[in-house]
């Protein structure tokens, strides 16, 4: 409670591996979560990313249909949906679910990466490209 209340990052996010990428002309310095473990923890009791992060971003192996919730995710997120080829495909607003049940927010197709960002901070357009840049 404590560090949820303080809006402390949990010391299981701060593990994530970060990179640097890019949509359309837009550099963004994300956390990456490239495994179940690390996708299924996500952002769920972040209420703030720190200065030197702009979002998460979720990598699959290969396409697949996915759905994300935001059951104890406190922070309102911007979700953006890219293909096999780095294509933005769609977005949504999340909002904070404190509670289940919860939203779930389905992709519009097969994907391959998808970014959370806070809430109004991008505004990418369908077609937007994703490019990794550098991992770090």
């Amino acid at each position: 409670m404590i560090a949820a209340c303080s809006g402390a990052i949990p010391s299981s996010v701060s593990l994530f591996p970060e990179a640097d990428i890019q949509v359309s002309d837009e550099g963004l310095s994300v956390w990456v979560a490239d495994d179940a473990d690390e996708r299924r923890q996500g952002l769920m009791e972040v209420e703030r990313l720190p200065d030197d992060i702009d979002g998460m971003l979720f990598v699959y192996q290969v396409p697949a249909s996915v759905s994300f919730g935001m059951f104890n995710t406190p922070m309102a997120l911007d979700i953006w949906w890219f293909d096999a080829n780095g294509l933005l495909i769609g977005t949504a607003e999340m909002e904070p679910c404190p509670q289940r049940p919860c939203t779930s927010h389905g992709s519009p197709g097969p994907i391959r990466w998808v970014l959370e960002t806070p809430q109004g901070t991008y505004d990418f357009r369908p077609g937007d490209i994703l490019s990794t840049v550098e991992s770090g």
